[in-house]
């Protein structure tokens, strides 16, 4: 069994010219994403690893796996699971593909994958959500 320290929270606040609002919430070490979009609780769903943040191809994507985000987030509950780059497309690497969650996960990352960096996406296929919740970090 892995040992984790405690939660840590990151975020950071898009400011003018900046036309996306970014969220990073880090659970525990290791385990990060973020959202880029309109809101803090919803849009494209991107995860860091090995020191380069990526996306997560729609192949497979539900709403369970929309959940897990959603709750990593703080965000609430899953409305809905996008894909087809819906919050629009993404550039560099598509970290995740075939993502499989039962819903209960505390992570995305420990979702069943065939692992970092394995796809045959394009990012005309990035997964996205959109979340019950809203955060405000005024």
């Amino acid at each position: 069994m892995t040992s984790f320290s405690c939660p840590i929270v990151v975020w950071n606040k898009c400011l003018p010219p900046c036309k996306n609002l970014k969220l990073v919430w880090v659970l525990f070490p290791g385990s990060v994403i973020r959202l880029i979009g309109s809101t803090f609780c919803s849009g494209r769903v991107e995860v860091y690893n090995n020191g380069q943040w990526g996306t997560v191809c729609d192949d497979s994507w539900g709403l369970s796996d929309a959940q897990v985000v959603c709750r990593q987030l703080s965000c609430g509950e899953a409305v809905k699971a996008t894909s087809s780059a819906a919050s629009g497309e993404g550039t560099g690497q598509i970290w995740l593909d075939d993502v499989s969650c039962a819903g209960n996960e505390s992570s995305l990352t420990y979702c069943q994958h065939p692992g970092f960096g394995t796809h045959n996406c394009k990012h005309n296929e990035d997964a996205g959500v959109v979340c019950s919740g809203e955060k405000n970090f005024e």
